[in-house]
Parts: structure tokens; C-alpha cells; sequence
């Protein structure tokens, strides 16, 4: 009895193996959603943070400009702060995309510290050749100034609804620094 029973379960045991056979791709399609999602999270967001990462530096950099008042003697435009930037962000970003806005105030309470409009109301990017002067004020000597350099980071829709960014597929990404403008001379 031992014997046919040791017999049944070696039959019954590869019958049961051959029948997996297609186990592997129907586990696979029901795991691979999830895990393409995740992989596209994962992907996005380290994008994310990169472009953040970048931009920070550039606003830092920006913000020496103003602070040692390089931007104020020299005079320099907004167009002219954007080809300064240009460089340390071009790897990464369209320059002409850029969002700059320049603010200084003689005291904190002058400061608008939120971040600023991506778009204006036309729904154009708020960027050099759009916004103009309206975003740029340098400093003087003693001032409180902020730099925010901001760029619609284009994000892809995941699936199973995971979306980084906004309705129109773009992701706000702003580096900010904020300092007093050192006393220098003209």
C-alpha cells in the first residue's frame, strides 16, 4: 500500500509540476503593474530631486551676484542674470524656460518668502521674456534679498494614477537663497 501510494504522489507530483509551467508569466502580469509603477515613481522623483538639487546651487551662485553686489555695479538685467545662470543649469534645463524672480527689502516683513507664480494669468510662463523687470529688484547695501529660480519640470504620469506633478504635466521645481546684500562699494 506504501508503494502505490509513494507512486500516486510521484505521478500526481509531476503532473502538478507541468501545470506550473505558465504560473511564472500569469504571477508576472499580475506583479508587473505595481512594479513598473514603482520603478517610474522611483525614477520621477530622483529626477525630481535632482533638478532641485541643481537648481539650488544655481540660486546660491545667483544670490553671490547679489550679495557681493557684483549684479547691482554691473548693472545687470534680468536677461543678463539669466546668461549667468545659464551655464550651471544648461546640462538639465531649457534657459528660456527659466523662472527668476529677484526681491529685496530693507526689512524682513518687506519679504515675500512664498513661492512665486509659475504662469501668469494668461497662463504664459512667468520667465524672463514674459515677466521682464516685474520679478527684479536688486538689492543695496544692507537690504534683505531673496533669489528664486524656478522651472516646470516636465513629469510622465505613472501607472495606477501616481502623478508627480500638476494637470498640465509639469512639476514646479525652485531653488531659493536668501541673504543680506554685504555693504560694498560702487
Amino acid at each position: 500500500m506504501l508503494r502505490n501510494l509513494a507512486r500516486l504522489f510521484r505521478r500526481n507530483a509531476s503532473e502538478f509540476k507541468r501545470a506550473q509551467q505558465g504560473a511564472t508569466a500569469v504571477e508576472f502580469a499580475l506583479i508587473a503593474p505595481a512594479f513598473i509603477a514603482l520603478l517610474i515613481a522611483i525614477f520621477e522623483t530622483t529626477i525630481f530631486l535632482f533638478a532641485q538639487s541643481d537648481l539650488q546651487a544655481a540660486a546660491t551662485q545667483a544670490g553671490r551676484l547679489f550679495m557681493t553686489g557684483q549684479a547691482q555695479n554691473g548693472a545687470m538685467t534680468p536677461g543678463q542674470i539669466e546668461t549667468a545662470i545659464c551655464p550651471m543649469v544648461q546640462a538639465m534645463f531649457n534657459c528660456g524656460n527659466l523662472v527668476i524672480v529677484v526681491q529685496s527689502a530693507t526689512s524682513s516683513s518687506g519679504l515675500n518668502t512664498s513661492s512665486p507664480q509659475m504662469y501668469n494669468s494668461q497662463g504664459q510662463l512667468n520667465n524672463v521674456a514674459n515677466a521682464g523687470t516685474a520679478n527684479y529688484s536688486p538689492g543695496t547695501p544692507g537690504d534683505l534679498m531673496v533669489v528664486f529660480i524656478g522651472y516646470p519640470l516636465p513629469v510622465v504620469p505613472g501607472p495606477l494614477g501616481f502623478m508627480l506633478g500638476n494637470s498640465n504635466g509639469t512639476a514646479a521645481v525652485w531653488g531659493v537663497a536668501a541673504f543680506r546684500v554685504e555693504p560694498y562699494t560702487s
